[in-house]
């Protein structure tokens, strides 16, 4: 297996004018489960191809552990480049790609058979992978006996069968139904746990990047807006892009004013509702005195409440039951916020009374976007 380095990593399409990855810096360790999330269009396909040698980067460098897989130089030559075939990757992706006219032990075996591998080494590979994906009863089926899921998971035995230094999967997940999807992902990440290979993972659904990645890799615009553990991302947002894309239903977003009252009390006052400010955020706001933030508060953040202080008023407009919860939208003034109640008994009062964690508020600059406390 093999540790991943990438150093300012930029690719163009139109000869520098805009950059599709803009100096993407980033070290993925050996073993480890690597999620790279982000909405369309953010360069995630794109940096898994540089990856695996399928586009050229007008800059930077990308090792395989000590070993120099890209180098380039943004002369329009690369310094040194290694192809595909040569990196011991194995990619899949949202599209199966299977042989129909092969049974599933002829396509999980193609690969190695080209390369001339001994008859009896091929025969255990893919004994052996079809065990721990749980497909033997399919070897002599062909794909078009076989179901969605089925098939993904012939796809992926065919590129694991190889024992690759570096595993890459753009969306695999995308053509299946829900409880497959969910079957698979806990497949995926249990066969990666064993066989301890290297894994970079394409996905724009923050659920598959949060119950799988070892870490997450989130971007925007073809630059890292934060990474992390799942925890780090969910609980400490960096910007409020991170705090937003994360989290269903998402963050409820308030501006709010820092005031300051009598004997130096900080409170922020959203017009609607006033919170004081608890201690542990007292320092990172006392240079916003006056000033504008926004507040951020997560649907599971609130608790209903009998009024008193810091309550914020609330009208309730609908309520969605999930089984174990509810999705209560309530309008605070004219803004619409999302509540998540864990309770037995869905409210059936029209008016509530909320209280936000005060551990748990999330706060930004209005300018920058940027995370404000710590």
């Amino acid at each position: 297996m093999a540790s991943i380095s990438i150093k300012d990593l930029s690719v163009s399409y139109n000869r520098g004018k805009t950059y599709v990855l803009d100096k993407l810096n980033l070290e993925v360790q050996d073993g480890e489960f690597c999620v790279f999330l982000g909405p369309s269009g953010c360069g995630k396909s794109t940096a898994m191809h540089c990856i695996a040698g399928l586009l050229h980067p007008v800059h930077g460098e990308i090792r395989f552990g000590d070993d120099v897989m890209t180098s380039a130089s943004g002369q329009g030559k690369d310094k040194t480049f290694v192809p595909p075939q040569e990196r011991n990757i194995a990619m899949v992706f949202q599209e199966y790609a299977l042989y129909p006219n092969m049974t599933v032990r002829e396509n999980m075996s193609f690969a190695l058979k080209t390369k001339k591998a001994p008859k009896e080494e091929v025969q255990r590979r893919v004994d052996y992978m079809a065990r721990m994906l749980s497909i033997e009863q399919l070897l002599d089926r062909r794909p078009a006996e076989l179901s969605g899921g089925q098939r993904q998971r012939v796809a992926l035995g065919r590129a694991l069968v190889r024992d690759p230094q570096v595993f890459l999967l753009d969306e695999p997940l995308g053509n299946l139904d829900a409880k497959l999807r969910d079957q698979v992902r806990y497949e995926l990440k249990k066969i990666q746990l064993q066989l301890g290979i290297t894994t970079i993972y394409v996905t724009h659904d923050q659920t598959e990047a949060m119950t799988m990645a070892d870490r997450i890799v989130l971007l925007k615009d073809g630059r890292i807006m934060q990474q992390g553990t799942p925890d780090d991302l969910y609980d400490h947002p960096a910007n409020e892009f991170v705090a937003g894309f994360l989290g269903t239903p998402q963050i409820n977003l308030f501006s709010c004013t820092v005031r300051r009252g009598d004997g130096g009390a900080l409170t922020l006052d959203a017009g609607d509702f006033c919170l004081a400010v608890p201690d542990a955020l007292k320092a990172s706001l006392e240079g916003y005195a006056d000033r504008k933030v926004d507040l951020g508060v997560r649907p599971s953040d609130f608790e209903l409440a009998a009024g008193g202080e810091n309550a914020i008023h609330a009208h309730v407009d609908s309520i969605e039951p999930l089984g174990d919860a509810y999705l209560i939208y309530v309008r605070v003034g004219e803004k619409v916020v999302v509540f998540k109640y864990t309770g037995e008994q869905k409210p059936t009062e029209k008016e509530l009374s909320l209280v936000p964690n005060l551990a748990k508020l999330h706060l930004f600059d209005p300018e920058t976007q940027n995370r404000i406390n710590a």
